[in-house]
């Protein structure tokens, strides 16, 4: 279960966000801290966060960019058919790593031909999927993808208990 808690340090608005974890573990040492300062453009109505601090006894899961395919392998030709079936899928990596979405520190998605109506998409399914504990996230624009017909790639770091 998650819980999330904000401080005011030295002008920074920064949330922590807790987690419940084995009895031998501090939960502090389980906590992501999320950091938006206050004088640069505040992110979060994005979907994303400026930085994100992982705790200190944590252990860092990479996982693999995961495109729109489904369980078959099968690509929609819709961007946000594919975006859905993207978070999808890092959720189901999540899953059998331990994790859940709170856990994700970074992203760096990977949009071919981006365009604004396309980070909307984004922005909406990131949301969806993170909830207040937004990771820190880049988006990068690309000319194609490693799969014909694929549109979006998502990769990301995660905390493991």
């Amino acid at each position: 279960m998650s819980r999330a808690k904000h401080l005011l340090i030295g002008g920074l608005i920064i949330m922590t966000v807790g987690f419940s974890a084995a009895a031998t573990a501090n939960e502090t040492d389980l906590e992501l801290t999320i950091v938006n300062p206050p004088n640069l453009y505040d992110p979060s109505p994005n979907g994303y966060s400026t930085a994100v601090i992982t705790p200190r006894n944590g252990r860092l899961a990479y996982i693999s960019g995961q495109g729109g395919q489904d369980g078959t392998g099968a690509l929609s030709p819709d961007f946000a058919v594919q975006v859905r079936q993207a978070y999808a899928n890092l959720r189901t990596a999540l899953e059998a790593l331990g994790a859940r979405p709170e856990r994700v520190a970074k992203l760096t998605v990977f949009v071919v031909d981006h365009d604004m109506s396309k980070l909307g998409v984004l922005t909406k399914t990131v949301k969806e999927m993170f909830g207040g504990a937004l990771p820190a996230q880049t988006l990068i624009p690309v000319p194609r993808l490693a799969v014909d017909g694929m549109l979006f790639e998502v990769e990301a770091v995660a905390v493991l208990d």
